[in-house]
């Protein structure tokens, strides 16, 4: 049964198919989507996706990979839509706790960044990411975004140097106040402890004059934002919580720490005396990729489109990152997607309860693109995903071996042609069918595989990652059915073959173009075996009939995009 579709250019797909005989919806679909292409010669902003960047002082674990992922396959839908895409990621190198790691370590600090930095971005390029920039925060470019936009804070009074005093987690690297902290048995040593509510990480009381920014007066200007925004932050849930927040009241948010105590930093612009709050460093890595200080009237890639983050980072880049931005005069990002964790036996993964899970080793054992699928797949936004190998071994199983990779197989069985049958609807050859084989035709075409493309944009409109691909699914799965009703390969179904054959062809051909961004190196594959021309692998393409020249020498092919487990490694991402 096919899901029903989600998102604007779903919904109102779905309407003109009520209203509207085909073939004309197909005509005026296509029409709907030629409006969200720019007029040639208007000049029209990349669309601007963004990962969190991440923490070198620990290796990188399966949840690093997840958020990185999706901010990929956002890049390459938009992509296949024609649209100009930019994607940054990186790493955060400053702070007390990488000042801390390095000094266990027996390394200096930027020894150690170098170290860790590498290792992100060794991830990013194992997992076939397509980022613009990696960028660091020890690059020289951004130190200097950094000190300008604590000058433009200073000079428009955002500033004040005042005694402030707290409960500070050094992992977090973040002040509480009382009402977010708790008391807790510490299960190893018994001995009672303070810990912050929100992440689990432990407090200690601090007190030190430093630099705060005048958070608490931005309260009502971000409840104001939220309220004409209803879609900016993603799931809606997480925004209920957010803005129930920011209606409690904000403190004023310490944004320096004493030299004294924090060295590895960038220094506060005036006042070598104190290092500028790492998050508020951090933060400004998404305006250094745009080239920030921007000059007048230079095109800039600002504001993000799309920037991805994790649940446990939500205060410092829906709250601190918005006040900011609305202090310096610079346009909040356009939205952002908060998903959730991963667990393993529905316990959080802890190195010392030993299942943390090695995103490299996964990527070895599994295939970079069946890990890219697998997370897309089971990835949690609202609710937590449950990370399982057995869960990886059956999703690859049931979906991309039994459904995608066998229907390859069936569709350039040796039994048939694919170029006949492509010629067959280019030469607009008409057969006779009865009753039942001709229901099963318009079933598949007109039913199951029209629109598809759109079905599948309103859920990535929704940032529904899960149900875009059960979109494609499904349509895989009906194929099968309609291969098994059809029963091509039996004698007496010659001078239908072709005629037949046809919409199956273009089932995988279509759910090959759309599955590119998800699985782009097993997608390039399996569209070469049907012959389709890189230069055909479009959304223009994604419709039904699009391409009339596909398929030659496709038929008999003995390659499989999907071998059956045990995987050998070299056959991984051939």
């Amino acid at each position: 049964m096919m899901l029903l579709p989600h998102g604007t250019r779903a919904a109102v797909y779905r309407s003109w198919r009520r209203i509207i005989p085909r073939p004309t919806t197909v005509l005026i679909a296509r029409r709907y989507q030629s409006s969200d292409v720019s007029v040639p010669g208007e000049s029209k902003k990349p669309y601007y996706i963004t990962t969190p960047i991440y923490y070198v002082n620990a290796a990188p674990h399966i949840g690093h990979l997840y958020t990185t992922v999706l901010a990929d396959v956002v890049k390459r839908w938009q992509e296949l839509k024609g649209n100009e895409a930019k994607l940054c990621t990186g790493t955060d190198e400053y702070g007390l706790k990488i000042q801390q790691a390095a000094t266990i370590a027996g390394v200096n600090p930027k020894s150690f960044c170098d170290s860790g930095a590498e290792t992100f971005k060794k991830l990013a390029d194992t997992a076939n990411i397509g980022y613009d920039r990696f960028i660091r925060t020890t690059d020289p470019d951004h130190q200097s975004a950094v000190e300008h936009v604590w000058r433009v804070l200073r000079e428009s009074g955002h500033i004040s140097l005042k005694k402030h005093s707290g409960w500070y987690s050094i992992s977090d690297e973040a002040f509480y106040p009382d009402s977010a902290v708790q008391k807790l048995i510490h299960p190893p040593t018994g001995q009672e402890i303070l810990i912050s509510k929100e992440t689990g990480k432990t407090v200690e009381w601090m007190s030190e004059e430093n630099y705060h920014f005048n958070l608490s007066s931005m309260g009502p200007k971000l409840l104001d934002f939220y309220s004409q925004n209803p879609k900016w932050l993603l799931p809606s849930q997480r925004y209920d919580l957010l803005k129930a927040e920011v209606s409690r009241g904000l403190e004023d948010l310490s944004i320096s720490r004493p030299k004294e105590r924090l060295q590895w930093g960038i220094p506060v612009p005036g006042d070598p005396s104190q290092t500028i709050y790492v998050w508020l460093d951090a933060l400004v890595n998404y305006l250094t990729f745009t080239g920030y200080p921007w000059t007048p009237g230079t095109p800039t890639v600002w504001p993000a489109n799309l920037q991805i983050i994790g649940k446990d980072i939500i205060r410092f880049h829906c709250i601190y990152w918005p006040a900011f931005l609305l202090a310096i005069g610079a346009d909040l990002p356009k939205q952002i997607l908060s998903h959730a964790h991963w667990t393993m036996s529905k316990r959080k993964m802890s190195k010392s309860d030993g299942n943390v899970v090695d995103p490299f080793h996964a990527m070895k054992r599994w295939g970079v693109d069946t890990m890219r699928f697998y997370l897309c797949l089971d990835g949690g936004i609202v609710n937590d995903g449950d990370y399982s190998n057995q869960e990886i071994e059956d999703k690859y199983n049931k979906y991309l071996g039994s459904q995608i990779g066998s229907l390859l197989t069936r569709v350039c069985s040796a039994k048939y042609s694919v170029e006949d049958a492509v010629k067959c609807e280019k030469e607009g050859r008409k057969v006779e069918l009865d009753e039942d084989m001709e229901a099963l035709y318009k079933k598949l075409r007109y039913e199951t595989l029209e629109g598809l493309k759109y079905r599948v944009d309103g859920r990535m409109e929704d940032m529904d990652f899960s149900n875009a691909l059960r979109e494609i699914l499904d349509v895989i799965a009906e194929t099968h059915k309609y291969i098994h009703a059809t029963k091509l390969w039996a004698d007496g179904k010659e001078n239908i073959r072709s005629y037949m054959l046809y919409p199956a062809a273009e089932a995988l051909r279509i759910s090959g173009i759309l599955l590119q961004p998800f699985m782009p190196r097993k997608m390039e594959k399996l569209l070469g075996l049907l012959n389709v021309s890189p230069a055909e692998r479009t959304w223009e393409k994604a419709d039904l009939g699009a391409d009339l020249e596909y398929g030659v020498g496709a038929s008999g092919t003995k390659a499989q995009v999907f071998p059956r487990f045990p995987i050998k490694e070299e056959e991984m991402e051939k």
